[in-house]
């Protein structure tokens, strides 16, 4: 009704910016972009990028690749395992993520 009170917000007036979902989405897409860049493998992900789903969660969308792009980055997870990065999973401390670092911050 024109005289009811409301509130600042609602849905209508919603925006991405205001979720934390974005903005976890939003860093993991860009320290994977920076790491993509490190590799050499900058070109081969035009569809990357951050998104959020119906519900708020953040998603990073990574687009399809050319198999050789595919088996390029089979290998390099190969050797972050083999290099130790695989640490984690037995109990011992590890680096924290974009995502981590920056949790909290809008």
């Amino acid at each position: 009704m024109p005289n009811e009170p409301t509130d600042e917000r609602d849905a209508a007036s919603w925006s991405p910016l205001d979720s934390e979902g974005w903005y976890a989405a939003r860093n993991a897409t860009t320290a994977l972009r920076d790491a993509l860049v490190r590799a050499g493998l900058e070109k081969d992900f035009p569809y990357l990028r951050a998104d959020l789903n119906a519900f708020g969660h953040g998603l990073v969308e990574l687009g399809r690749v050319s198999p050789n792009t595919a088996e390029r980055l089979a290998e390099l997870l190969r050797l972050a395992l083999a290099s130790g990065f695989d640490r984690d999973r037995e109990g011992v401390e590890h680096a924290p993520t974009t995502a981590e670092e920056n949790k909290g911050r809008i």
